[in-house]
């Protein structure tokens, strides 16, 4: 394992806890698509490389053969010259250059059943991918959607509860003011009949006088609305 792919892995891995602590599909739906194209991308350099290799091969063999082509040409050249031992040795080397075409050409089989199986591999994970790709969008939508509904709910219930909140509020300070509003009324109730007065230890002179100037001009008042309501024939 290379440094840089032990990195990637810590990293992936570090990753992978924290989406597990968050718990946000969102993210999780973007992190297997991402990690799906990685393997695509593996895939695609895989591909490439066999290619390489089965063109690399191919090139090899057709400079071989070349060279099988033109031994033969020169063998049969030497041999219309009457030189046989040179067209043996030209044959021999003929043999040797067929012998390693042969020798690759297993080779050469295995590399192309491997590209093609690659291939394969590939339009299959693209396939998966596209169809992921859509699945992760509308998941997306949908978590997205419950998130917000989730959120509209937890709205509604915090106004509801600050609602009741409310109302409870309102009927404290309702019977706040009645006790308020009953305490003010028994207090002049007392003033009135001078209970308070007297448990304060006495009234004040002058208020006496006061109270008995302001009950006197009452009865004056009352005396003289009396005799205009009898008549001047009633008195007396």
């Amino acid at each position: 394992m290379t440094l840089f792919q032990r990195a990637h892995d810590i990293v992936q891995a570090k990753a992978n806890k924290a989406l597990d602590a968050a718990e946000k599909p969102d993210e999780m739906l973007d992190l297997s698509y991402q990690q799906m194209l990685e393997q695509i991308t593996q895939v695609r350099r895989a591909l490439v490389d066999i290619a390489a290799s089965r063109k690399q091969i191919e090139l090899q063999e057709q400079q071989l053969q070349h060279s099988v082509d033109h031994l033969q040409d020169q063998a049969k050249a030497a041999l219309s010259q009457g030189k046989e031992d040179l067209a043996k040795e030209a044959l021999s080397r003929k043999a040797a250059a067929q012998a390693q075409i042969d020798a690759m050409e297993p080779q050469h089989e295995q590399l192309t059943e491997q590209e093609e199986k690659l291939e394969h591999t590939l339009n299959a994970l693209q396939k998966r991918v596209n169809d992921f790709r859509t699945q992760k969008e509308v998941l997306k939508a949908q978590y997205s959607a419950a998130k917000a509904v989730s959120s509209v709910d937890e709205s509604v219930a915090g106004i509801s509860k600050t609602f009741g909140d409310s109302g409870a509020t309102l009927q404290r300070a309702q019977d706040k003011i009645a006790t308020m509003q009953a305490h003010a009324g028994a207090v002049d109730e007392l003033l009135q009949s001078g209970v308070l007065e007297d448990v304060g230890g006495g009234t004040d002179d002058i208020q006496k006088e006061l109270d008995e100037a302001g009950s006197a001009a009452e009865v004056d008042k009352e005396l003289a609305a009396l005799k205009a309501e009898v008549g001047p024939g009633g008195s007396g």
